[in-house]
């Protein structure tokens, strides 16, 4: 058996930030599961990819009936590449439950690298960049958001996503128990519209009560010791 699975880094909005390996596999493989099969169709068509694997549907809801029918598929010999929506797969997206069940049974996994809207933050951030944490979403739940930004470790840059919709939200708990600190708001990262806002967090909140949040976000910050 000499079929594996290829997690692949897809554009997380820049379509030229996809690598030439990643269109390598997705032209040669033999099924894609990914999150959404019609946006994966789509960047199929946009990279002029002709000979198009079958396209499987694979997110959380479905994921644990999936994950038996790839390793049957590994196991016959085809070679299946996992795909997110965009960026790295596994990374606050289901694929990593696939990945140990892979391992357990002895079928290789290869990586393809390519665009991270993690590590983009992070470098054109301008906080330390040797010690880091990424929270992926904070929890919905208040009490436990509260108690995850409670304990945040400090000199480490912090680094999580947040939807448009609780964003003031967020930004105003930051305030309330961290003070008035310097954060950086990316906003729809290598997209037309890129955003990136290095201020104090009062002002970021004065902007967004101004202006209405859209698009994807990642914050970053660091606590320093009083």
């Amino acid at each position: 058996m000499n079929s594996r699975l290829y997690l692949v880094s897809t554009p997380i909005g820049n379509l030229k930030d996809i690598t030439l390996r990643a269109i390598e596999v997705l032209s040669s493989v033999d099924i894609i599961a990914c999150e959404d099969t019609r946006k994966t169709g789509l960047l199929l068509q946009k990279l002029k990819i002709v000979n198009k694997p079958q396209l499987l549907s694979y997110y959380e809801e479905n994921e644990q009936g999936r994950i038996p029918q790839i390793i049957n598929f590994l196991k016959e010999g085809k070679n299946v590449a996992l795909v997110s929506n965009a960026g790295t797969p596994t990374i606050s997206d289901p694929g990593y439950k696939l990945v140990r069940e892979c391992l357990n049974q002895g079928i290789q996994v290869e990586s393809i690298p390519g665009a991270s809207s993690i590590l983009a933050a992070l470098t054109v951030s301008g906080l330390p960049t040797d010690r880091f944490l990424f929270l992926g979403f904070l929890p919905k739940k208040e009490g436990k958001r509260k108690t995850t930004l409670a304990s945040l470790p400090k000199k480490t840059t912090i680094i999580f996503f947040e939807s448009p919709f609780r964003l003031l939200k967020t930004l105003n708990e930051l305030k309330n128990l961290l003070g008035d600190i310097d954060i950086v708001i990316c906003r729809e990262l290598t997209k037309v519209f890129e955003e990136i806002r290095r201020e104090k967090i009062s002002n970021s909140i004065k902007h967004f009560e101004q202006t209405k949040p859209k698009g994807e976000f990642t914050l970053c910050f660091n606590i320093l010791p009083k």
